[in-house]
């Protein structure tokens, strides 16, 4: 459950700021195949990897969490 919801939760900022998991994966170190892993729920994500995806997505650890994806059965 809380993998395929940090992965809607990656996809759905990644996509508001308009860049490809290709590009996305570039910028903050991670290999375009690992990020479509994650956004599908396959990957259970380091903390490690999980700051980049935060500094690559300019965002914190709260504001990530903060979304109706982690409340309920979504």
């Amino acid at each position: 459950m809380i993998r395929k919801q940090v992965g809607l939760r990656l996809k759905e900022l990644r996509t508001q700021l308009g860049i490809s998991q290709e590009k996305f994966g570039l910028e903050v170190g991670l290999d375009r195949t690992y990020i479509s892993s994650i956004e599908k729920g396959k990957r259970n994500v380091s903390i490690l990897n999980l700051e980049k995806i935060w500094k690559g997505l300019n965002t914190t650890p709260k504001d990530f969490f903060n979304s109706d994806i982690f409340k309920g059965d979504k």
